[in-house]
């Protein structure tokens, strides 16, 4: 999936020690020449050590001086947010991001490149929704942050087409135990693996939510790499992915999702606690994505920090993210100008 001359990183943040994840993605960052990023927080161990593996821990992300680091929260997974700006001062070209519990297929270290040649799907309402989770497999299974109030709606309005162009954000699935919510988990049996299918493209206006656990964000769409803080853990990662796609269409940019390159070996969760943090999504997913879609945003990717901005400011005043993420995005924005 790069381009010959392209160079990237992996970035995962991370409490544990190395474990068996974590000791497959520096082995295969080291194969590959790719620097592999862990970015700890308050319980991570006192010492990690991992060859092919750069940690940095609360002092070393302070240490940077940036605005971000000095405000994002700890015992929060959006600490991962440090990890890509560390990333992202190497002038790399790409960032995949993965989590600790997800074990990298062959697959997963091929060449990276924004052209992509799939299935364009789009809708004829807007917004419209595709559960792409649908079309890698023939189960019935649907990815975390689909509206469950649409689940039983049969889609007709999609409708699938050969395309080809680019893509700066690009989704891959993960086998056994994806990424489903947990109101799933506790009705629907697992382990769950997808078809292996040509990529799945969404045409503007036609939404699915995205992850952070096997997702790669090329240079001109870094910005978008943002995940809020003052939201539930559950959400973090989809409410990013909806601003994400209204944000890409400003730029007539699609979103990507392609056949696992990743197995999860899940790491133990309280199934129960996990449907509490998800119920803000249950209740807002949809209604997220229509207040998204009704914005007037300008059109460039020299508005990209702009329309972030409006966005949040958009889910602020929503009620479903908290007023001081303005704060947090505003560091964020003013940091990734240094790097310019």
């Amino acid at each position: 999936m790069t381009d010959s001359s392209a160079r990237g990183a992996i970035v995962v943040t991370s409490i544990a020690s190395p474990n068996a994840v974590l000791q497959a993605l520096a082995e295969g960052a080291r194969e590959h020449d790719l620097p592999f990023i862990v970015v700890g927080d308050t319980k991570s161990p006192a010492h990690f050590q991992l060859d092919g593996c750069r940690f940095y821990d609360l002092d070393q992300q302070v240490a940077t001086g940036w605005r971000y680091a000095a405000l994002c929260p700890t015992r929060s997974y959006t600490r991962k947010n440090i990890g890509y700006l560390l990333a992202m001062r190497e002038g790399l070209d790409w960032i995949a991001e993965t989590d600790d519990d997800n074990f990298p297929r062959a697959d997963f270290w091929k060449e990276r490149t924004r052209q992509v040649e799939g299935e364009l799907a789009s809708s004829e309402v807007k917004p419209g929704w595709c559960n792409v989770y649908e079309y890698f497999s023939s189960q019935f299974i649907y990815p975390r942050g689909y509206p469950l109030e649409l689940l039983r709606q049969k889609q007709s309005e999609i409708r699938c087409s050969p395309w080809q162009g680019a893509s700066p954000i690009q989704q891959g699935l993960a086998d056994e135990n994806p990424d489903v919510d947990a109101v799933y988990r506790m009705l629907y049996p697992l382990p769950v693996s997808f078809d292996q299918r040509a990529p799945l493209v969404l045409d503007h206006g036609c939404w699915c939510p995205f992850n952070s656990q096997n997702t790669t964000f090329f240079q001109e769409v870094f910005p978008l790499l943002y995940l809020p803080a003052y939201c539930s853990f559950r959400m973090t990662d989809i409410w990013r992915s909806y601003v994400a796609q209204r944000v890409l269409r400003t730029c007539d940019w699609r979103l990507m999702f392609h056949a696992s390159t990743v197995w999860q070996e899940r790491n133990e969760h309280d199934l129960l606690r996990d449907f509490e943090d998800e119920i803000p999504g249950y209740l807002n997913n949809r209604k997220i994505v229509e207040t998204l879609e009704a914005l007037e945003l300008p059109a460039g990717p020299q508005a990209m920090g702009e329309n972030l901005l409006s966005c949040y400011r958009a889910l602020i005043e929503l009620g479903v993210v908290g007023a001081e993420e303005e704060r947090l995005l505003t560091a964020w924005l003013e940091d990734l100008r240094d790097f310019k």
